[in-house]
C-alpha cells in the first residue's frame, strides 16, 4: 500500500519490534493492564518461517526466506498484508502483527492482528519470477492461513495480481474457489469496490476530524506527503478533491513541491508515465527529507517506517501528522511533537480504512453478497470517524497524546477479549 523510501535518510538503525513493544508497556501502565495479560501481549501467538524455493527465469533455483507472524487472534481470525522487499526482518513483520492487532481492535472490527513478508527485491524479478515466488510462499504458509484462520492482503510491494496468485494458489489446493483467504484482490474474482482507495479514504476522514478538533478551515489547507504508491497518491487525489492544497509530493526517487499547490492530476498521470514524480514540471525539486519538514498544514507520512526522529520532529511544521504509513514516527519524536503541540493521528487510526475495507470484502465473500461503493464509503467513514472521536475522547481525558489514546481503546479491547476467552487447556 505504500512506496518505499531511502533509509539511510534516517537515523541509526531502530528495532521497530523493540519500538512496538515500548509503546505497549507505556498505555499498559496508562491503563492499569494486569502483569499476566500485558506479558501475555507483548508476544506473538505465533511465528513462522520457512524457505521459499523458486525457480528463476534463468533456470537456476534460488531460495528466499518469508514470514508469517500472527501477534493475538483473540478478537477473531488474524489479518494483515504480505510485503516482498528487500530489507523485511522477522522483527520488523512481528511489529507489523502487533500493530495490526491494535488497528483492528481500534476500528472495532472482529479480527486479530497478523503480518507477513517475504525477503526479496520485486523491483528486479520477472512477472513469472514474481509468481512463481508468491504461488510457493502461499504453499508454505498455507498451513496456517484461510478465510476462518488468517486472511493476509496486499501491502509494500504486492498487489491485487499478486492477491489474485494466492486466492487461486490456496483454492486449488482445496479443489474450490475460496475467495475470502485474501482481501485486495481484483473485482473480477471477489474483490470489493472501494478497497484500492480505502486506506486514503480513511486516512481523508480522520484527518477531517482532526482539522474539527483544531478549528482549522479545511478549504486550502496545505498538504505535504511522503510517499506516492497507494496510501499517498490516492490520498493526494482525494484530499485535492476535498478542498485541501497538495503543495509537496516524494516517492523513493525524489520530490517535488509549489506553494500555490501543486497540479495532482498532471502529477498522477507523470508518475503513471515515468514511475516517479521527481522532474515533475509543476514544482520545485526536493528530497524525502525536505517533504517532512515543508511548511504545511497537514503532513502524511506515506512510505516505510521510521522516518521522523528527535532530529526531524523539531523542525516539522505541520499542525497535523497523519500516519498512512506504518510506524513512521520514533517514540523520542512522539514526545517532541506532543509537546509543540502538533496532533499526531497514528497509523493505527490513520491507515486503518484498508483494514476496515478488507473486512468489508470478506464479509461480501463469505456472504457471496456484494456491495455496491455508495454503501461501502459510508460504512468506513462511520468506522473511521468513531475511533477517532474514542481514542481523542481517551487522549483528552488522560491529557496523553493520540497515539496513547489510540492505543488506550484497543489495547483494551483485546485485553478483555484474553480474559473473557480464557486459556484452554
Amino acid at each position: 500500500m505504500t512506496t518505499s523510501i531511502d533509509r539511510s535518510a534516517t537515523q541509526a538503525p531502530v528495532n521497530v519490534w523493540n519500538m512496538a513493544q515500548r509503546q505497549l508497556d507505556e498505555v499498559a501502565r496508562l491503563i492499569g493492564l494486569s502483569d499476566s495479560i500485558h506479558e501475555f501481549l507483548r508476544e506473538p501467538k505465533r511465528v513462522l518461517e520457512v524457505s521459499v524455493p523458486v525457480r528463476m527465469d534463468s533456470g537456476d533455483l534460488r531460495l528466499f526466506r518469508g514470514y508469517r507472524v500472527q501477534h493475538n487472534m483473540s478478537r477473531g481470525p488474524g489479518k494483515g498484508g504480505i510485503r516482498f522487499h528487500p530489507d523485511v526482518t522477522l522483527d520488523e513483520v512481528k511489529a507489523l502483527a502487533m500493530w495490526m492487532t491494535w488497528k483492528c481492535a481500534l476500528v472495532n472490527i472482529p479480527f486479530g492482528g497478523a503480518k507477513g513478508g517475504v525477503i526479496c527485491d520485486p523491483k528486479n524479478m520477472s512477472p513469472s519470477e514474481l509468481e512463481n515466488l508468491t504461488r510457493r510462499f502461499t504453499t508454505e504458509i498455507s498451513i496456517i492461513i484461510g478465510p476462518e484462520k488468517d486472511i493476509p492482503a496486499p501491502d509494500v510491494y504486492t498487489t491485487p495480481q499478486i492477491m489474485a496468485w494466492i486466492m487461486d494458489t490456496f483454492s486449488m489446493q482445496h479443489g474450490y474457489s475460496i475467495p475470502g483467504v485474501v482481501t485486495g484482490k481484483p473485482i473480477a474474482i471477489g474483490g470489493s469496490l472501494g478497497r484500492d482507495k480505502a486506506t486514503a479514504r480513511g486516512c481523508l476522514f480522520v484527518v477531517d476530524e482532526a482539522m474539527r478538533v483544531i478549528d482549522r478551515p479545511i478549504e486550502g489547507a496545505r498538504v505535504a506527503i511522503q510517499g506516492f504508491g497507494n496510501a499517498g497518491l490516492h490520498a493526494a487525489e482525494l484530499m485535492t478533491e476535498r478542498g485541501y492544497r497538495v503543495v509537496a509530493v516524494s516517492d523513493s526517487r525524489g520530490g517535488v513541491a509549489n506553494a500555490k499547490g501543486l497540479d495532482v492530476k498532471g502529477l498522477i498521470a507523470y508518475k503513471e508515465e515515468t514511475g516517479a514524480v521527481a522532474g515533475f514540471g509543476g514544482g520545485e525539486s526536493l528530497n524525502n527529507k525536505d517533504v517532512l519538514e515543508y511548511d504545511c498544514d497537514v503532513l502524511v507520512p506515506a512510505a516505510l517506517e521510521k522516518v521522523i526522529t528527535k532530529d526531524n520532529a523539531p523542525k516539522i511544521k505541520a499542525k497535523i501528522v497523519a500516519e498512512a504509513a506504518n510506524g513512521p514516527t520514533l517514540p523520542e519524536a512522539d514526545d517532541i511533537l506532543f509537546d509543540r503541540g502538533i496532533l499526531v493521528l497514528p497509523d493505527i487510526l490513520a491507515n486503518a480504512g484498508g483494514v476496515t475495507v478488507s473486512y468489508f470484502e470478506w464479509v461480501q465473500n463469505l456472504q457471496e453478497n456484494f456491495w455496491e461503493e455508495d454503501e461501502i464509503t459510508p460504512r468506513l467513514k462511520m468506522k473511521m470517524t468513531r475511533a477517532f472521536r474514542e481514542a481523542h475522547e481517551k487522549a483528552t481525558r488522560y491529557k496523553i497524546d493520540m497515539r496513547k489514546g489510540a492505543y488506550a481503546v484497543a489495547v483494551s479491547r483485546v485485553a478483555e477479549a484474553t480474559k473473557l476467552r480464557g486459556l484452554y487447556p
